[in-house]
C-alpha cells in the first residue's frame, strides 16, 4: 500500500470524525434543524464529503447520537432492575431529564421519529419496550397513576428541553427541580416531599 493511499484513508477518517464531532455539538446546542450545509461549513469540508460518509441526515443523526442512546438504554435497564418499580421509574425520569437537559438535539431525536436508520431505530424501540415494562410494573404496584401514558414522558422531556440557563450546571439544577415536580404529578398518591433548590432563570428568551 502506497504512502499516498494511506494518507487518503487517514484524511477520510479524520474528515468523518470531524463531521461527527461538529454534528454532535451543533445538534446538542441548536436542535435537529441545523442543515447539512452548515455542518459541512463548520467541519471545513464540502457538502459532498458529508454525504460520502453519511448518505442521509438520518444516518448522520444516528451515528452522532449512538453513544447517548446507549447511555439512555442503560438508564432504563437500571430502572427496570431496581428492587422497587416506583424507585426505578423515578430514577429513569431523573436521569433521562438530566441527560436531555445537556443535549437539546438528542432530546428531540429520542422523542421524534426522525432518526430511522436501522441501528438507531432498533435500539430506540428496544429502550421504549423496556420503559413500557417499567411503567406496567409501577402501575401494578399502585404507585404510578393509572392514566399515565408513555407520551407523558415525551411531554416532560420536550418541556425539559426548553430550559434556558446561564450555564450547563444551572440548567441541570433546574432540570432536577422540574423532574421532581413531574414525578409528583405522575404518582398515584403524591407524597409532597421538598423540591430541589430553585434556580434563577430568565423570564424570556430575549
Amino acid at each position: 500500500m502506497t504512502t499516498q493511499v494511506i494518507k487518503r484513508r487517514s484524511d477520510a477518517r479524520d474528515n468523518r470524525e470531524r463531521i461527527l464531532v461538529v454534528a454532535r455539538v451543533a445538534f446538542a446546542a441548536e436542535g435537529l434543524d441545523v442543515p447539512i450545509r452548515e455542518i459541512a461549513r463548520r467541519a471545513e469540508v464540502g457538502v459532498a464529503t458529508v454525504y460520502r460518509h453519511f448518505e442521509t441526515k438520518e444516518a448522520l443523526l444516528s451515528e452522532a447520537f449512538a453513544e447517548q442512546l446507549t447511555l439512555c438504554s442503560a438508564i432504563v435497564a437500571e430502572g427496570l432492575a431496581a428492587e422497587a418499580p416506583w424507585r426505578g421509574f423515578c430514577l429513569v425520569i431523573e436521569k433521562l431529564m438530566e441527560l436531555h437537559a445537556l443535549d437539546r438535539g438528542f432530546a428531540r431525536a429520542f422523542t421524534s421519529q426522525l432518526p430511522r436508520a436501522a441501528g438507531f431505530a432498533e435500539e430506540r424501540d428496544r429502550t421504549l419496550r423496556l420503559l413500557l415494562e417499567l411503567v406496567r410494573l409501577a402501575k401494578e404496584a399502585g404507585d404510578l397513576r393509572e392514566d399515565f401514558v408513555l407520551e407523558d414522558i415525551s411531554l416532560a422531556l420536550m418541556a425539559n428541553e426548553g430550559i434556558r440557563a446561564e450555564s450547563p450546571e444551572m440548567r441541570v439544577a433546574a432540570s432536577r427541580r422540574f423532574a421532581a415536580l413531574m414525578i409528583q404529578s405522575f404518582q398515584a398518591n403524591p407524597v409532597r416531599t421538598p423540591l430541589p433548590p430553585a434556580v434563577r432563570l430568565p423570564l424570556s428568551r430575549a
